[in-house]
C-alpha cells in the first residue's frame, strides 16, 4: 500500500513539472501568418496617383504570408515558413518578405539578413528600441492568454502588440521584442500588416539551426537606412513611403 501511494505521488508530481513546462517553456517555435492589406498599402503609395485607381482591381485584397519563429531564453531566429502561391496576373508582389532575422537576447544584438531587390544586406545592430506601453486589454491567441501593449519605433512607427508571459521567450516577428514573453500577435499600421501565431509547439525543439545568416553586405543599421534613403530620392514620394517596409 505504502509503496503503491509513493508511486502515485510521483507520478502526480511528474505530470505537474510537465504541465509547468508546457505552460511556462523557456523554448518554443511558433508557426506566424502574416496578412498584407494589398491595396491599402498600394493606394496609399500611389497617394495623388490616378494609376491605383485605374488599375486597383489588379491588386489582391490582401495576401498572406509565413513566417517560423524559433528560441529561448538566449536566442531566436525568425525566417520565412511555407511558401504561398503568387498570382501570377497580379500586379503586386511582397515587399520585405525574405528576412531572416537571429537575436541574441543575453548580448542584446541582432543579425539580420534583409534581401532589398538586387541587393542583400546583413545588417548587426543592438536590438530596437522600442518604447512599449502595457495596457489592460487581453485576448487569446493559439491558445494563450495575451495581454496588449502599444509601441513607438523610431519616434513615429506604432507598433500594437499582444504578448504571454506564459512563454518565456522576450521575443517577436521580425525584429520585434522587449516586453515580458512571448509576442503572438502584432500589428504595424503604416505597413498595412498584421502577424498572429497559427501554432505554438513547446516539446522537443531543435535548437541546433537557431545561427545567424553569414551572406550580404555588411552594415549596421543606420548605414543601411542611409543607403536605402539615397536610392528612394530617385522613386519620389513611393520610394520614400516603401523604404519603410525594410525597417523593423
Amino acid at each position: 500500500m505504502i509503496k503503491k501511494i509513493l508511486y502515485t505521488i510521483v507520478v502526480s508530481l511528474s505530470m505537474q513539472t510537465i504541465q509547468a513546462q508546457v505552460r511556462f517553456s523557456p523554448v518554443i517555435k511558433v508557426e506566424f501568418e502574416k496578412t498584407t492589406s494589398v491595396r491599402q498599402l498600394m493606394k496609399e503609395l500611389q497617394e495623388g496617383n490616378s494609376w491605383y485607381e485605374q488599375n486597383k482591381d489588379r491588386y489582391p485584397v490582401s495576401m498572406l504570408s509565413y513566417y517560423e519563429f524559433t528560441g529561448d531564453t538566449a536566442r531566436s531566429l525568425y525566417k520565412p515558413g511555407k511558401e504561398v502561391p503568387v498570382d501570377p496576373r497580379m500586379w503586386y508582389r511582397p515587399v520585405g518578405d525574405k528576412n531572416v532575422v537571429y537575436t541574441d537576447y543575453k548580448k542584446g544584438v541582432t543579425i539580420s539578413q534583409k534581401p532589398v531587390f538586387e541587393e542583400t544586406f546583413l545588417v548587426e545592430d543592438s536590438l530596437l528600441k522600442i518604447k512599449w506601453k502595457i495596457t489592460s486589454d487581453v485576448r487569446t491567441i493559439a491558445g494563450y492568454d495575451c495581454r496588449k501593449a502599444v509601441g513607438i519605433l523610431y519616434d513615429t512607427i506604432a507598433i500594437f502588440a499582444f504578448y504571454t508571459e506564459e512563454l518565456l521567450v522576450n521575443g517577436g516577428p521580425e525584429g520585434i521584442q522587449g516586453l515580458p514573453g512571448m509576442i503572438l500577435g502584432m500589428g504595424i499600421p503604416r505597413l498595412h500588416a498584421t502577424w498572429f501565431a497559427t501554432k505554438v509547439e513547446v516539446l522537443d525543439i531543435n535548437m541546433s539551426k537557431v545561427t545567424p545568416a553569414t551572406k550580404g553586405k555588411k552594415v549596421n543599421r543606420t548605414a543601411m537606412i542611409t543607403q536605402l534613403a539615397t536610392i528612394a530620392k530617385d522613386w519620389g514620394t513611393y520610394g520614400s513611403k516603401l523604404i519603410i517596409n525594410f525597417f523593423i
